[in-house]
C-alpha cells in the first residue's frame, strides 16, 4: 500500500490529527513526525530513512509562513530534501501544506525545495491533489547530472558528498559562504572514507559569484560515478558551490542556496 509521510513544522497535535483524519476519508495511509529544530545535533537527518522508504509515494511538509521563513528550519529542510532527492530522485513528489500566514512562493525557498507544490490547508482541494499525486502513474526517476548527498550527526559533524553522476571529473571543488570547511577527503561513494590520499589539495581559495564571496577547497583526484569528494563543513552555509576541479576562471559549477 502506498503511503504519505508527514513532516509537521507546527507543534499542534490537533492540527496534524485533523489532516490525518481527512486523509483517511480519501483512503490514504500516513505516517509522520514533528520536526526537531536542532542544527547542532543534525536532527534533520533523523527522518531520512522514514521519508525515503519505498512505500512512501508522497512527502508532505506542514507549516505556516512563520516556520517556512525561519532560517534554521529552512536550512534543515533543505538538507533533508537534498538527501531525499539523492535517494528518490528530483521528481519524488513533495508538497508543502501551508497552515497560515502570507502565501509562500516557491522561488523564495532554498534551491532544493523550489520544485515542490504549495497548497493551502484552509482550502478543500488539497486532499484530492494528494490522491492524484499518490496514484499518478510511475515515472522514470530523474537525477541531476551531479551527485549531492549528506551525512551528519552530533559526533561526526556535517559532511557533504559530491561527484559526477556519469563520466569523470578531473578533481573536485567545494565552496561555502557563511560557514567554514574544516576537512576533506576522497573515497568510494555512499560512505565517509576511512582514509584518503589527496592529490594536490587546495584550501582557502576565495571565489566571487556576483556579490557573494565563497571560500573553496579542492583536490585533483579523478572522480567517477563510483567515487566522491567529501567535505566537512562547520556552521550552516547560506549556499554551497561545487563542481569539477578547474584552474580556469569560467569553470562550470553548481550553486545551491540553503536558506
Amino acid at each position: 500500500m502506498k503511503k504519505i509521510w508527514l513532516t509537521s513544522l507546527v507543534s499542534s497535535e490537533e492540527e496534524v490529527k485533523k489532516i490525518m483524519a481527512q486523509l483517511k476519508t480519501y483512503g490514504l495511509g500516513a505516517g509522520g513526525h514533528f520536526w526537531e529544530d536542532d542544527l547542532e545535533k543534525a536532527s534533520w537527518i533523523k527522518a531520512r530513512d522514514a521519508v525515503v522508504d519505498e512505500k512512501n509515494a508522497l512527502w508532505v511538509i506542514i507549516g505556516s509562513d512563520q516556520e517556512l521563513r525561519n532560517p534554521s528550519l529552512r536550512y534543515g529542510l533543505a538538507l533533508l530534501t537534498i538527501t531525499v532527492q539523492a535517494k528518490r530522485g528530483l521528481n519524488f513528489p513533495i508538497i508543502i501544506l501551508q497552515t497560515g500566514g502570507e502565501p509562500i512562493l516557491p522561488d523564495s525557498l532554498p534551491t532544493p525545495m523550489r520544485g515542490v507544490d504549495l497548497l493551502s490547508a484552509s482550502g478543500t482541494a488539497w486532499g484530492a491533489k494528494f490522491v492524484a499525486k499518490v496514484h499518478s502513474p510511475s515515472r522514470k526517476t530523474i537525477f541531476s547530472d551531479y551527485r549531492l548527498d549528506l551525512y551528519g550527526n552530533e559526533q561526526i559533524g556535517q559532511w557533504f558528498e559530491v561527484g559526477p553522476k556519469e563520466g569523470c571529473w578531473p578533481g573536485g571543488m567545494f565552496a561555502v559562504t557563511g560557514a567554514e570547511i574544516v576537512f576533506h577527503g576522497v573515497g568510494p561513494k555512499g560512505k565517509l572514507p576511512d582514509k584518503a590520499v589527496l592529490n594536490y589539495p587546495l584550501e582557502g581559495m576565495k571565489l566571487n559569484l556576483g556579490e557573494q564571496e565563497y571560500i573553496a577547497w579542492a583536490v585533483q583526484n579523478e572522480l567517477d560515478s563510483g567515487s566522491s569528494y567529501f567535505v566537512k563543513v562547520k556552521g550552516f552555509p547560506e549556499a554551497i558551490l561545487f563542481g569539477p576541479y578547474s584552474s580556469a576562471e569560467d569553470a562550470d559549477v553548481f550553486v545551491v542556496e540553503l536558506k
